[in-house]
Formats: C-alpha cells, structure tokens, sequence
C-alpha cells in the first residue's frame, strides 16, 4: 500500500507522522462546519465547494496519485486554506484517522460499484462497511450519494433505508444546482439512468451498527503509539 499523503494549508506530510485521529482542527483551523468528500476524482464539486463556502471546512480522500495531485496543485493555485487533503484508502481512514461526527455533509459520487458479490465489502455502502461512512456524520448530518450503476444505487438505498436512525431520500431528478462531478455531467449528456440519495441522521441519538452488517464489522488495527499506521481488517 502506498504511504498515506495528506495535504493542507500548502504543506504535505505522510499521515503516519501524525496522531490519530487526525487533529484537523489543528490542521485546518476555523470555527466552520466539515464537509467530507470520499473519492473525489478531479475535485469538480469539492474544489467548487471549498471555494464558494469559505466559511467552512472541507475533507477530500482519493486513492488515486494522479488525481490527488491534480486537486492538490488546484487548490494551491486558489489559495483554498479551508480544504485538507488525503491520499489513502477511505474505508481505513473512517476506522482510524477520522473523529466521529465530524462532518455535517458527506459526499459520495460515483464510486466503484465493486459489481461482483465477493467483492462488495469492499464497497463504501455495504452492511458491513456503511457504518464507518455514517459515523462521520453530525447530527442531522446529510449524506449526499450518486452512481450511475442502478443496481448498486438501489442496494445501496436499500441498506440506508434500513438503518435506524437514518432517513432517505431518492431523488427523482437531478440535484438542484445541475451534475456535481464530470461523470455526472457525462451521464446525464448520454442519458444515462442515475441514483441520487440523500440521508440524514435524524438527531443526536448514537448510531447503532447496521442490523445486517454485525457478523463483519470492520475493526482496525494500529500502533500501540497511536500513530495511523496500521492495516485495516475484518473480523
């Protein structure tokens, strides 16, 4: 695995230099609320976002070297003092790096559907994953979440709907303000079937672990010193 980057503020260092969870307050100071993007491509909403919300406090994670540095030069250039960035495997970050409650948004477009079913734990909505994704979310915190792959799309609302403490959406058309990433964008040029979501945990009462995911609850495992270094695994 590639060492986990994190970027902010125009300076880069290795994640594993830091303690766990993240100190982003520190790492990004402020007062305003966090938005959370989880595979964020070429940054199309995440860059928009961070530069029209100023006032707020924004979380890109991207396994992709390319794309990272993309967004990371992009933000640079617009001087986004309000935008962290990570390079690393979301599902490990959730589990160790990252405080729960964080996050009054949550994003997720377009992700890997992992279509094969001995690879859907791997998915970032799954039974046995879903619950390190709605973790981040405050109360009444939204969870934002598209994908072109119908059959995932429904699954996924699915495993939301049957969440308790949280309440779903499905969009029957597009999001307000028109395609928030370039795959978006091309889809809906091409015609494509899309499944919009939106869910929100409905008040402060504690999450409990999806009813169809306790047999695989994912669980990490790290350093006694408390540095993000370890692996994650599943029970």
């Amino acid at each position: 695995m590639l060492p986990m980057i994190l970027w902010a503020r125009g300076e880069e260092r290795r994640v594993s230099d830091l303690p766990a969870p993240l100190p982003l307050a520190t790492l990004v100071p402020g007062e305003g609320p966090w938005e959370v993007e989880i595979g964020f491509g070429k940054g199309r909403e995440l860059l928009r976002r961070a530069e029209a919300l100023r006032a707020r406090r924004f979380l890109g994670i991207e396994m992709v070297s390319r794309y990272y540095r993309m967004v990371r030069d992009r933000a640079a250039r617009r001087d986004l003092g309000n935008l962290l960035l990570i390079r690393g495997e979301a599902l490990y970050l959730l589990a160790v790096a990252v405080e729960p409650g964080l996050a009054a948004v949550v994003h997720i477009y377009f992700p890997d559907p992992w279509p094969k079913s001995r690879h859907h734990k791997r998915r970032l909505v799954d039974p046995e994953s879903v619950d390190l994704v709605l973790r981040l979310l405050a109360p009444d915190g939204t969870l934002c979440f598209a994908t072109d792959f119908v059959e995932y799309g429904e699954e996924a609302e699915a495993i939301l709907r049957a969440q308790p403490g949280i309440v779903v959406e499905r969009l029957a058309g597009g999001w307000p303000e028109g395609p928030r990433t370039n795959y978006e964008a091309k889809y809906v040029r091409e015609g494509r079937a899309i499944v919009r979501l939106v869910a929100r945990r409905d008040g402060a009462a504690e999450l409990p672990l999806h009813p169809a995911g306790r047999g695989g609850v994912l669980v990490a495992a790290g350093p006694a010193t408390g540095e993000v270094g370890g692996e994650a695994i599943r029970a």
